[in-house]
């Protein structure tokens, strides 16, 4: 007779007092987290049997990480500028007990800080969508003709004399932003949309919006030329509570879109045919995610002009920061209003009482990274 082989098994393997009785799994309860060894850096959420979440556990630790260095620029941008207020008084300030600061802090700085985080908050999201949509992390909101679009619009109505007040010209640039863009789309269309081909057509579009925008200023009177120029720059002086209040609700009413969008952009970085075959509609996918970043852009340019490569450094820093294979939609938006509040706190101290405006200055730190970007792509 065979003597049947000794099988060893672990220590406690198929034991009933180590095992609780059987060697049968029981489904977490409600709240509880379950961790699988193939999700590695996630963490899988219940907090009800019917809604599961998956976590990644370092994007959340960079968000708050980000939070916190958001807040701390803030402050020193509260503080700072060609008069010193410490920061108790920046607080005394907020709670109406300092009067005497009432003009620089509660007027000029606090109004144009949250500006300018708002602002940088929806081009991150925005350049991180377009990025998704065109699998190219040389692409932005520029890129397809929504600042160009939303800048000869502006010259449009001032030319014409379509706008008669100041407080106009945002609702007027957000509408060409959104004009440009849906034209690109439309034109990039062919039974599909092409990322290379939707990119190219931004460029086009918007080569020949810039030819307007030159010849407006070309032809018109010096005061008015200023004035587009002042705007085309981008800047946050002298903007405060007026353009940040309809941005915020903006904001707002596009968190449950920005909820989607997060989970939706995943399957797109795969390419369309893997991600129809698991059942994803590749092109209405892409068409809500452009339009949602579009909207974005354009309302964040109406509120402070084009300011450029915010939308486009910002993706790939936060990628850089979480390792994760996606766009984190959050983390952009994060890094986005750090990288502009940052931006124009520089702006307003490195040449005193001289402001620079902040797109001069993001377009001079962005295009070494543009340089930068392209030669690595490059060399791959």
């Amino acid at each position: 007779m065979n003597a049947r082989p000794t099988v060893r098994r672990p220590p406690g393997a198929g034991d009933p007092s180590r095992d609780g009785g059987d060697d049968r799994t029981t489904p977490p309860r409600a709240g509880t987290t379950r961790r699988s060894p193939l999700l590695a850096g996630w963490t899988a959420l219940r907090p009800h049997p019917r809604v599961s979440l998956l976590l990644h556990r370092r994007s959340a630790l960079i968000a708050l990480s980000l939070l916190v260095v958001l807040f701390l620029v803030m402050v020193a941008a509260a503080c700072l500028g060609q008069s010193y207020v410490s920061p108790l008084d920046v607080w005394g300030t907020l709670r109406g007990e300092r009067p005497e600061h009432e003009l620089v802090v509660g007027e000029l700085r606090v109004p144009r800080i949250v500006l300018g985080a708002l602002v940088g908050g929806a081009l991150g999201a925005a350049g991180a969508l377009i990025q998704t949509v065109t699998r190219n992390p040389l692409a932005s909101p520029d890129v397809i003709g929504v600042g160009h679009g939303a800048a000869a619009a502006t010259v449009l109505a001032l030319a014409t004399g379509a706008v008669a007040s100041p407080g106009a010209l945002p609702v007027v640039s957000v509408a060409g932003g959104l004009a440009a863009a849906a034209l690109v789309y439309v034109l990039a269309w062919r039974g599909g949309m092409q990322p290379s081909r939707f990119v190219l057509t931004g460029v086009g579009i918007g080569v020949a919006l810039s030819a307007v925008v030159q010849l407006y200023l070309t032809d018109s009177e010096l005061e008015a030329a200023e004035q587009v120029k002042l705007w085309l720059t981008g800047s946050l002086n002298g903007r405060g509570w007026e353009q940040a209040g309809p941005l915020a609700a903006v904001l707002i009413a596009a968190l449950p879109a920005l909820v989607w969008a997060s989970r939706a952009a995943r399957p797109l970085g795969l390419d369309p045919e893997t991600a129809a075959a698991i059942g994803v509609r590749v092109n209405r996918t892409r068409l809500a995610l452009t339009v949602l970043g579009v909207v974005l852009a354009a309302t964040a340019t109406g509120a402070a002009g084009p300011i450029g490569f915010v939308a486009l450094t910002a993706p790939q820093l936060a990628r850089r920061l979480t390792r994760t294979p996606q766009l984190p939609l959050l983390c952009s938006a994060l890094t986005g209003a750090v990288v502009l509040v940052a931006a124009d706190l520089a702006a307003r101290t490195l040449l005193p009482p001289l402001e620079i405006p902040v797109g001069a200055l993001t377009s001079l730190v962005g295009g070494p990274y543009l340089l930068w970007l392209l030669g690595r792509r490059t060399t791959r």
